[in-house]
Parts: C-alpha cells; structure tokens; sequence
C-alpha cells in the first residue's frame, strides 16, 4: 500500500469546541486535539479570571478542566477524544444543583 503525504480524513475524529467544529486523530486525549486545532485557553481561572491551559499533561493539576459531553471538570489531558465530542471551556464552577431536589 503506497502513503501519501496528506492525512487520511477517514481516520479523523470529529468534536467540537464552543460550537466550533474540529478534528483529531484516533488515540489523542482532548488537550492534544484542541492544542493541535490552535486552541490554547481552555477556560478561565475562577477567583482571578486569567487564561488556563495545559500545564502538567498528567492529570496532577486542574488547569485542562473542560466541560465534555455535558460533564464539568473534566481533565482534558486524561480524556482520550472521541466522535462527536462536545467540549466546551470550563469558565465558572459547576452546577451541582441541575434538579430541584439536587440529584
């Protein structure tokens, strides 16, 4: 089987970041995708409200925390990426009371 030098769009795993629509590849983790798509920031400190990102990349620090799928907190550099992913930056504290009786 001859390679060529343009990557295989079959094999790209498609999500999106705050209504944008990106790409990756099979195996990376969240982090890894957004920082490869030129996305950075990926939320905002809570009590100073300064630019967070990667920092460590092995789930030690809190600063990858994304939203995925709906779930706050998530550490982007641990989550592997999967198809149709919706992430969303992580901007305030979660929302432990969704329901009235708070479950």
């Amino acid at each position: 089987m001859e390679k060529s030098g343009a990557a295989d769009i079959t094999h790209n795993v498609r999500f999106t970041f705050n209504g944008r629509k990106l790409h990756g590849k099979p195996g990376q983790t969240v982090a890894a995708a957004l920082f490869l798509n030129g996305i950075k920031k990926l939320g905002v400190s809570r009590k100073l409200k300064q630019p967070r990102g990667m920092y460590c990349g092995s789930g030690r620090c809190c600063s990858c925390f994304v939203t995925v799928d709906g779930i706050d907190h998530v550490l982007s550099c641990m989550t592997l990426l999967e198809n149709g992913m919706v992430v969303q930056s992580n901007d305030c504290d979660p929302d432990i009371r969704r329901r009235d009786d708070g479950n």
